[in-house]
């Protein structure tokens, strides 16, 4: 580059135009599934969504019964409700670690991530009610000297 640049116009002139935002595409694979890894506290739910009657199974077993509580049914179809797609997809996770309430916050994060991947133009319905944001929260390690993570043992003067 043997030209100096001498003015803010020459400047102007040699920027480049801005990058464009990047494109969505749809991620399926052999099989026209879209898979994504969904995390909660200490559970990770695979999850693989395909064009079908809306059935979803967990761990091969129906989701009633694998969820019995009507509160973690509920978590976990909400990615389906926002988007309107609900009796449209069926829905095979596979999951683990964890207790059922992190299980079930897997499973709606590992979903919502799937049918990104699946219709890309759901993208910002989904990010706009966060169900694509991992929730980073877990649970915090026992320290030595103390009870539990923060509790202290209690204090006597004598």
């Amino acid at each position: 580059m043997s030209d100096t640049l001498s003015s803010l116009q020459d400047l102007k002139a040699v920027t480049a135009a801005p990058a464009p935002a990047p494109v969505h595409v749809q991620k399926l694979d052999q099989h026209g599934r879209a898979y994504a890894t969904g995390k909660r506290k200490d559970a990770v739910a695979r999850v693989w969504i395909k064009p079908g009657t809306g059935t979803i199974t967990v761990n091969d077993r129906p989701l009633e019964t694998y969820f019995a509580r009507p509160v973690l049914r509920m978590i976990l179809q909400q990615p389906l409700g926002v988007a309107k797609r609900i009796g449209q997809y069926d829905v095979t996770v596979s999951v683990a670690g964890g207790g059922l309430s992190g299980q079930a916050g897997a499973v709606r994060h590992g979903l919502a991530k799937a049918l990104t991947h699946y219709e890309p133009d759901l993208r910002p319905v989904l990010k706009h009610e966060g169900f694509l944001t991992r929730d980073a929260r877990v649970v915090e390690r026992k320290k030595y000297g103390k009870r539990k993570a923060r509790r202290s043992f209690q204090f006597s003067k004598r």
